[in-house]
């Protein structure tokens, strides 16, 4: 797959390298609340499923991830080689995915994985899912490919863990004949794996109003990967899987897997542009524990170092929540000082207007809001969610219907 960047017409974004954080995004010049700082589409993009789904769950084309109808989509083609294993929406996407990510090695070694003994973990398949589609990425792109290598990883060089080594004997033993490249080692396969775990964007289940989603599909995007994680950022990242065309563009997407990611507020040159990897409620001792046993490091942005000194006790976080709640007013009325634009260097609890400007009301959604991009220069007054879409006016807490919101605006 063609990877693109674009940086919101102009170039607003820089990368470059900061102690102890490794490569980072900044700001080039001052942005505005909405401005498009990156599009980027996936080098390489996998299923998130089980090799063998169970029936009756959401089905995607296999190419793009759109959801499509279920069960059994009459509309839906399915692969020439494999039958009914890779369904694809359209006869564009199948055209498409035949000579990039499912080809006829990567639909046989597919194949092969499913009749071989169950792998034991749903985790297991889908990193198996991953490694077939890298090794099928070196043979259709190999500048794609070295990309992808080219991440930084938390792992690197460490020793291949047993699933890993597993999973290498395995994967290679299915080729079948196939000629894998010499440079497939042991430590590449290792390498890869830890630049997935480090790397990967998920892209999303519809969102319910159960609040529940689960990942339909995992992307590598090289440029989106820069970006480092702060607990209140200030940036979120956008994905319009199954928007309609016109809806997408409006946004700032090109294809049915781009991803684009908005600034949430003003940020001013130089500034260094975050994203979280996971919802912004969640509690501090949660958020350490993910982000060490899945990025390796510890969080020590603004919110953390306030956080680290609160009671792990439940009862008295609850307490410190409604004192929270109650200082909303006083931080409104300072709305335009930096600190109180989430930046919270002085703030006892700098995420209080963080979560009531720019954290979705909806029930079970706990997205966060930034305003549509900017159009001839003047900021929107309607802010998006980035998990279930919903729209919303600067000055009004109830939700917007969303096809009402884009009209007005």
């Amino acid at each position: 797959m063609s990877t693109t960047a674009e940086h919101g017409g102009a170039q607003n974004t820089a990368v470059t390298h900061i102690q102890g954080r490794g490569r980072a995004v900044i700001a080039s010049k001052p942005l505005k609340a909405g401005e498009i700082v990156l599009k980027d589409s996936p080098v390489l993009l996998y299923s998130a499923l089980p090799l063998n789904p169970r029936r009756g769950g959401a089905v995607y084309c296999s190419h793009c991830f759109k959801t499509l109808p279920n069960p059994d989509p009459p509309s839906a083609l399915p692969c020439p080689l494999c039958s009914s294993s890779a369904l694809f929406c359209s006869p564009a996407c199948l055209s498409t995915a035949l000579q990039s990510s499912h080809t006829p090695w990567a639909c046989q070694t597919l194949t092969r994985l499913r009749n071989s003994p169950p792998l034991r973990t749903e985790e297991l398949q889908v990193q198996a899912r991953f490694l077939v589609a890298a090794y099928n990425l070196s043979r259709v792109s190999p500048p794609d490919f070295q990309r992808v290598l080219g991440l930084d990883g938390g792992w690197s060089g460490c020793r291949p863990d047993a699933d890993a080594v597993f999973l290498h004997s395995l994967i290679t033993s299915l080729c079948d004949g196939e000629q894998v490249m010499s440079f497939f080692t042991m430590e590449v396969t290792a390498a890869l794996l830890a630049k997935d775990r480090a790397n990967a964007f998920g892209l999303m289940e519809p969102f319910g109003d159960k609040g529940e989603r689960s990942v339909r599909a995992y992307g590598i995007y090289p440029n989106a990967s820069f970006f480092n994680h702060d607990c209140l950022p200030n940036a979120c990242r956008f994905d319009y899987v199954d928007c309609n065309t016109s809806a997408a563009a409006a946004n700032g997407s090109i294809c049915n897997t781009d991803v684009v990611v908005r600034v949430i507020h003003d940020v001013p040159q130089g500034r260094e542009i975050c994203l979280s990897y996971f919802p912004v409620n969640l509690k501090y001792s949660e958020r350490q524990r993910r982000l060490k046993e899945d990025y390796g490091f510890t969080c020590t942005c603004d919110r953390c170092n306030v956080e680290a000194n609160w009671s792990d006790n439940e009862e008295e976080e609850e307490e410190e929540a409604e004192a929270m709640e109650e200082d909303n007013d006083e931080l409104m009325v300072d709305e335009d000082d930096g600190v109180k634009e989430g930046e919270g260097e002085e703030s006892d609890f700098p995420h209080a207007y963080f979560f009531l400007r720019y954290m979705c009301n909806r029930e079970n959604c706990w997205g966060t809001l930034a305003p549509l991009p900017p159009s001839n220069g003047t900021p929107s007054s309607v802010m998006e969610c980035n998990v279930c879409g919903n729209f919303k006016k600067n000055d009004d807490e109830g939700g917007m219907d969303s096809d009402d919101a884009l009209e007005e605006e």
